[in-house]
């Protein structure tokens, strides 16, 4: 369960949870502003992601929005890709443990 926003909460409202046990770690929510990316696509593909946000009446941002989040999702629950998730973060745990000496 998400804990309820305090203060003011709008679009730039995330929240925030860790990718192993996502589901089972305490969600923080917290206010910050939306990142600009710059994303380079073929004409092609830019062509049908035009005509996917139109057809779906939502901006072409909004569409690649919801394609990040459902392939952040769908790694959420690819056990393979946990494995590699969690194999990444003890390694990396391991190199700060020694830069920490």
């Amino acid at each position: 369960m998400i804990p309820p926003c305090r203060g003011t909460c709008n679009r730039d409202t995330v929240v925030v949870s860790s990718l192993i046990g996502w589901s089972r770690e305490l969600k923080e929510v917290v206010n910050v502003k939306p990142k600009a990316m710059t994303v380079r696509v073929d004409p092609e593909q830019a062509a049908e992601l035009e005509a996917v946000a139109e057809v779906e009446g939502v901006p072409v941002a909004e569409a690649i929005r919801k394609a990040i989040a459902e392939h952040i999702e769908s790694r959420r629950r690819d056990e393979e890709f946990q494995a590699r998730l969690r194999a990444s973060l003890e390694r990396n745990r391991q190199i700060l443990e020694k830069l920490a000496r």
